[in-house]
């Protein structure tokens, strides 16, 4: 349905929305801060900001801050099963522009983005590289009012990149996920954490003495070991960089190529950013009962292809889980079609570990709407100070004080050891 020019799926869900966002707002202190520091002097005003992220109460408190800081916020989702109609619902009573719904087709997904994109934005915010994507590829006339843009997601930056390298990226943007505050909460509590919530939710199965095995040790893949192994799994790593192989064995992982863990594994979660880690080669040794799963951006980690080409019969046993059935006999279960377990299945990282994300993603925001004249066309990386503010503010959040360095001390450090 439409309202004020959105597309939602039921403006009536809103009361359960804004029952969620909160509940959020209660735990995202360093959001509220920064909500507080910049509503009075509004200096988003006449800036119009399209996001295109995961939409649930998190993002909502988000987009809200952006709006109270003067933006005119457009919103669409970036994911298809990760959309709540319910926040969706309550954000467009509030006065954001949204497009989008749970469960959305392929042609619909493009289309929200477009119409989002036709907003006219100043500045991005992108999760997964699609709306930048989609910019210099099928809508560049817009480009040249763009001040700015930032990025959430791993996988997003490895696409800035290659735009960048290739020379064909058309305007600045900063690499928020590449943010010492971004990668080490978000990427390791947060993903570590939120995997395992839409694991739980959707099978009801004990990790204790299963052998889990985690493709990929970035920082996600890290965090994910991380709790599997403090919920007594037995963690086998998959990787392709060796130094990263070599760090999972010193934190006392198993590390193997997949087409031997594929043998032992009871479950899988794929978090690399590449496509095919999990193939027909794999599938076909994998034992009966295994649990497969997806914590990287795109669907195409497990090759569903594959999977159904060896499949006599499909179906679904229960939400989010699908049974295939090979010729002898053998089942294997993949869980929320192969895209992002911990938010098809879930509700995304924990609230306080998206404070953090969404603060910096905020700060960048203002950085950009601030310094895009100073800024060339290339990925940059976020500039230090933000990253203490936000740390300096949440520990303030939680009662903890430092250290600062004396005068000598910082002379010592900084300057000269004499």
């Amino acid at each position: 349905m439409g309202n004020q020019g959105s597309i939602i799926r039921d403006i009536n869900l809103k009361k359960t929305g804004m029952d969620k966002i909160n509940w959020a707002k209660n735990f995202m202190p360093v959001l509220n801060i920064l909500n507080t520091e910049y509503a009075e002097s509004k200096p988003l005003k006449g800036k119009t900001v399209v996001v295109t992220i995961h939409i649930e109460a998190k993002t909502a408190c988000f987009v809200l801050t952006l709006k109270n800081l003067g933006a005119n916020v457009v919103l669409a989702g970036c994911n298809p099963l990760s959309t709540q109609d319910d926040v969706a619902a309550a954000l467009v009573d509030l006065g954001v522009k949204v497009f989008a719904w749970y469960d959305c087709t392929p042609e619909e997904y493009d289309d929200f983005l477009n119409k989002a994109l036709s907003e006219n934005p100043d500045i991005i915010v992108d999760d997964g590289g699609d709306l930048t994507a989609l910019l210099h590829n099928t809508r560049p006339e817009l480009i040249k009012n763009i001040l700015g843009g930032s990025e959430e997601t791993t996988t997003g930056v490895m696409r800035l990149r290659i735009l960048e390298k290739q020379g064909k990226l058309k305007f600045p943007i900063v690499a928020v996920n590449d943010a010492y505050c971004k990668y080490l909460f978000d990427n390791r509590y947060g993903t570590g954490q939120s995997t395992f919530d839409g694991l739980f939710r959707t099978t009801n199965l004990s990790i204790a003495g299963k052998t889990m095995v985690v493709a990929g040790y970035g920082w996600c893949g890290k965090g994910i070991a991380m709790r599997a192994k403090g919920l007594g799994a037995n963690v086998v790593v998959t990787e392709i960089d060796p130094i990263k192989a070599m760090e999972a064995a010193f934190d006392g992982f198993r590390v193997m190529p997949m087409q031997e863990a594929a043998k032992i594994g009871d479950m899988f979660i794929t978090v690399t950013g590449c496509k095919d880690v999990i193939t027909k080669e794999h599938l076909k040794v994998m034992k009966s009962g295994a649990v497969m799963a997806n914590a990287g951006h795109f669907d195409v980690e497990i090759n569903k292809n594959h999977l159904k080409e060896l499949s006599v019969s499909a179906k679904r046993v229960k939400k989010d889980i699908e049974e295939f059935t090979f010729a002898d006999g053998k089942k294997v279960y993949l869980l929320a079609q192969g895209r992002l377990i911990n938010l098809a299945s879930g509700d995304g990282h924990p609230v306080e570990i998206m404070d953090l994300s969404f603060a910096m993603q905020t700060l960048t925001i203002l950085y950009i709407n601030e310094h895009h004249k100073e800024l060339t066309p290339k990925v940059y990386d976020v500039a230090s100070e933000l990253n203490e503010k936000v740390a300096l503010l949440k520990i303030k959040s939680m009662g903890i004080e430092i250290d600062k360095l004396t005068e000598e001390q910082y002379n010592y450090i900084y300057n000269n050891h004499e």
